[in-house]
């Protein structure tokens, strides 16, 4: 019989939340002296006194021991040196800065939760971050579409919460909930652990409100579902990472709640047993299954010894899988999904796992996928690649860079590198390679970058699969784009930021 084991500890859902690292963050421009500052204007006291004109006192922030979490991304990798931050309330407000900004010539870094993994929402050099913490208000719900209309610096989280009690869902999921904005992740054009059941963003939002690079205020957010009138503009600032305007508001169409939830953890003893589970999981599970996670053994290794306490699984495996089905009839989706757990046990397609018997198990066994992430950074540092790889070979970039570290000499006992763990979304073929060191290297980087790009572009793959290119993956672009298609971005970028004073030295 399979063993549907009660899991007996809960463990609190991890927040995602910046962890303080003991080493000094270097400054970018000293990381990477081979990019130089572009010939913005440097700050002044006239400007600040222009921007107390429009912000009220609180809303701007110079204290350099304040602006540092701002400065700083949230794996401790990248550091800028701005010396202000303006913390807008409306979408009025965001336009007056941006106009100004654009004609003083001063280069803006929108910033939502700062969650990012790709260096893309903090400054190079002494760009003025624009926060749009402040835009936290909930415009409207339509109960009857499911349409949820906000401002952009809502927490996910909280947006979600906030449709629980209406009976809905919002269509996206990540571990950063509690930190990460509805602007970010719709500026990021996040994935996360809802895409095999509700899409991507490029479906679900219906509309945006967004302030041009010359302050000009533009609308989409009254948008229906269906809207064939001319070019659909939301799609451009859609992952733009605020390189072509800064996203205000946001109108996205949410789905009905579901009423049960049902979580397996499961162990396997090969990649190709996962794909065989995969496989069984869409052809027996259908309309219920909503998420399907792989996590290898180094992952939970590392998860293990973070949170200190026992695995959901007694013996150890080279692969685990976090199975979530959602529905409307818990009997009929448990009966479904132990029927399905029964006939790949049998088949010895999987080995071992136990089923969540309520709530709390539910977020237990999350929690071991979720806080991942947290794990591969606690030793000192992590190196992150999010990309996607055709379902075969997937894992395969993982064991790669293992390899190859070890080739060069740099994993093990003494070494910069702990290990390469391989994590992610089986369902869309997502894979996160988190290398795990002791302290940001030099070696190690060069070591990984450009060759995880040219594996992944060798199998026809994407050098991002939802965190986008930001500071770190700005020069590898041409491993997933054409010249043509590279051409086309930044033809754009100098339609809509002729200065290029949004966001610069990322994206492209």
């Amino acid at each position: 019989m399979f063993n549907s084991t009660v899991i007996k500890r809960a463990i609190t859902r991890s927040r995602f939340q910046s962890i303080r690292l003991n080493s000094t963050v270097k400054l970018t421009k000293d990381s990477y002296p081979n990019v130089a500052r572009a010939n913005y204007a440097k700050l002044t006291d006239e400007h600040i006194a222009k921007f107390q004109e429009i912000l009220s006192s609180n809303q701007l922030i110079t204290d350099k021991d304040e602006l540092l979490n701002y400065n700083e991304d949230w794996m401790k990798k990248y550091r800028g040196e701005s010396q202000l931050l303006l913390k807008p309330k409306t979408t009025e407000e965001v336009s007056e800065i941006i106009k100004y900004a654009s004609e003083q010539n001063l280069a803006v870094v929108p910033q939502g939760g700062n969650t990012g993994l790709v260096g893309g929402s903090v400054p190079v050099f002494d760009e003025i971050i624009l926060s749009l913490a402040g835009l936290n208000k909930f415009r409207s719900f339509d109960s009857t579409s499911g349409i949820l209309k906000v401002d952009s610096g809502v927490i996910l989280e909280n947006a979600d919460n906030f449709l629980k009690e209406q009976g809905y869902i919002f269509p996206l999921d990540l571990g950063a909930k509690g930190s990460c904005h509805v602007g970010g992740v719709v500026a990021t054009n996040a994935g996360g652990l809802r895409l095999l059941r509700y899409g991507s963003l490029h479906g679900s939002v219906l509309g945006l409100e967004v302030v041009l690079p010359n302050g000009e205020i533009v609308s989409s957010i009254n948008a229906l579902r269906k809207d064939n009138t001319g070019y659909d503009l939301k799609q451009l600032f859609i992952g733009s990472e605020g390189t072509l305007g800064v996203i205000t508001g946001v109108s996205i169409l949410c789905p009905p709640r579901p009423k049960s939830f049902n979580v397996a953890f499961l162990g396997v003893e090969s990649y190709d047993k996962v794909k065989e589970t995969f496989v069984k999981a869409k052809a027996e599970l259908g309309e219920i299954l909503s998420a399907f996670e792989l996590m290898d053994h180094n992952s939970q290794v590392l998860t293990k010894n973070h949170l200190k306490t026992s695995h959901p699984l007694e013996e150890e495996h080279p692969f685990y899988i976090l199975i979530e089905t959602s529905g409307s009839n818990n009997t009929h989706d448990m009966e479904k999904l132990e029927a399905f757990l029964e006939n790949a046990f049998e088949s010895e397609t999987i080995s071992d796992g136990v089923i969540a018997q309520d709530e709390t198990q539910i977020k237990t066994l999350w929690n071991w996928r979720e806080s991942i992430p947290e794990s591969s950074q606690i030793g000192g540092g992590v190196y992150k690649y999010d990309v996607s790889i055709p379902l075969d070979d997937l894992y395969e970039l993982t064991n790669a860079a293992r390899e190859r570290l070890i080739e060069a000499d740099l994993l093990g006992e003494g070494k910069p590198v702990i290990d390469a763990v391989g994590y992610g979304h089986v369902g869309d073929g997502n894979l996160h390679l988190n290398v795990a060191v002791r302290h940001y290297d030099k070696a190690v980087e060069k070591c990984l970058e450009p060759f995880v790009y040219e594996w992944v572009s060798g199998k026809n793959g994407s050098i991002s699969a939802e965190h986008g290119l930001g500071f770190q993956k700005k020069n590898y672009i041409g491993y997933s784009k054409s010249e043509a298609e590279i051409k086309l971005i930044k033809q754009l970028k100098g339609l809509y930021d002729p200065k290029a004073i949004l966001n610069p030295y990322k994206y492209v």
